[in-house]
């Protein structure tokens, strides 16, 4: 399935080995991971093109489906089930319903879903005329070409998805490595930096910004020490924090950006990234404040730009301490791309017969 600006199989859970390195195993092989090219699987040869969605019954009071996000990469033989994935969490929805898992409720559909990575809920909206999912639609998001059916998401609690919380270091704004950054987590480990302050304008291309070996060293490094910083540990293994270069906005949005997940410049940002970048911008003394232009109000669109468009995100904050965002709600589409069964070699896994 498509997920919003990702796409990788989904997998119901009993389908699954329930032995976690057997189950990764079974990932990597689905995928065709390690190989730049995944030539032996069902990879896209792209980080955002390597996921894999895992969706199961709720487990939890009050929770309709759990999901587990995988992350694998091209070149690597890793699963990584740590983080979260807003894009992929917008196919959950329409995945159950095709498999049965959970019925249409009418013209609407409505479930909580809780991602099992970072322990967060949100509910997930989808159509369903005639008791169908309803793909086809007028919705746009940029990264995706046409258009199709909306899915609202409302997230109900990001903060702290991975770390200790909003701020991990404690503070609004760090310097390391001479830097000036903002460590942050409001549905991923973001390090949040201006492009100005490396030499770069913000407004490279794609291209132009993965060509770039001195950056992407010089970003490693700060990778590396904020992850320490954000008490992660050593992240030189881990997806997690995303580096993401800031400058003011070019397009009529409130901030620019390009994101890399981590070592790759993303086409476009990731959903909770996008979230964790507008939540930076309402910091007052964060590394987006003079740069970012944002409304007035408790309840603000915050338009986050990147290569191929911009991604907006609603946050409303406590009108008692206006740095709480207390809601952040935004619309992804999906579609249904095949369904059928992927081969898995018998000295890998045999099937849930043996």
């Amino acid at each position: 399935m498509r997920g919003g600006t990702s796409r990788g199989p989904f997998f119901d859970v009993a389908d699954l080995p329930a032995d976690v390195a057997l189950r990764d195993r079974v990932l990597l092989a689905v995928m065709g991971s390690p190989d730049a090219r995944q030539i032996d699987g069902l990879g896209g040869a792209h980080p955002l093109t390597s996921k894999v969605g895992i969706v199961g019954r709720g487990t939890k009071p009050g929770v309709d489906l759990d999901f587990l996000f995988a992350q694998l990469q091209p070149d690597r033989d890793t699963v990584d089930t740590t983080p979260n994935c807003g894009n992929m969490l917008a196919a959950v929805v329409p995945f159950a319903l095709e498999t049965g898992m959970v019925a249409p409720q009418g013209d609407r559909s409505r479930f909580r879903v809780l991602t099992r990575n970072t322990d967060m809920q949100c509910d997930i909206t989808v159509r369903t005329p005639g008791g169908r999912v309803e793909y086809a639609g007028d919705a746009r998001i940029d990264g995706v070409p046409g258009t199709a059916a909306p899915i609202t998401i409302n997230f109900l609690d990001t903060a702290g998805s991975v770390c200790a919380g909003l701020l991990p270091t404690g503070r609004v704004r760090d310097v390391v490595d001479g830097v000036d950054v903002t460590c942050i987590d409001n549905g991923m480990p973001l390090v949040l930096l201006r492009a100005a302050d490396v030499g770069r304008s913000g407004y490279e291309s794609v291209a132009e910004l993965n060509g770039d070996r001195e950056l992407k060293a010089r970003l490693e490094r700060l990778r590396i020490a904020c992850g320490h910083a954000m008490g992660l540990g050593d992240v030189t293994a881990r997806n997690y924090p995303k580096m993401t270069l800031i400058a003011p906005p070019r397009h009529g949005g409130s901030l620019c950006t390009r994101s890399f997940i981590p070592h790759v410049c993303h086409d476009a940002i990731g959903v909770l990234a996008a979230v964790t970048v507008a939540t930076a911008c309402v910091l007052e003394g964060s590394v987006c404040d003079g740069i970012a232009a944002l409304p007035p109000g408790r309840a603000r669109k915050v338009s986050v730009e990147h290569p191929t468009g911009e991604f907006s995100v609603e946050l409303e904050v406590d009108p008692a301490n206006p740095q709480n965002v207390v809601r952040a709600a935004l619309l992804r589409t999906a579609r249904l791309l095949m369904r059928g069964e992927v081969m898995i070699p018998a000295s890998i896994w045999k099937g849930r017969s043996t």
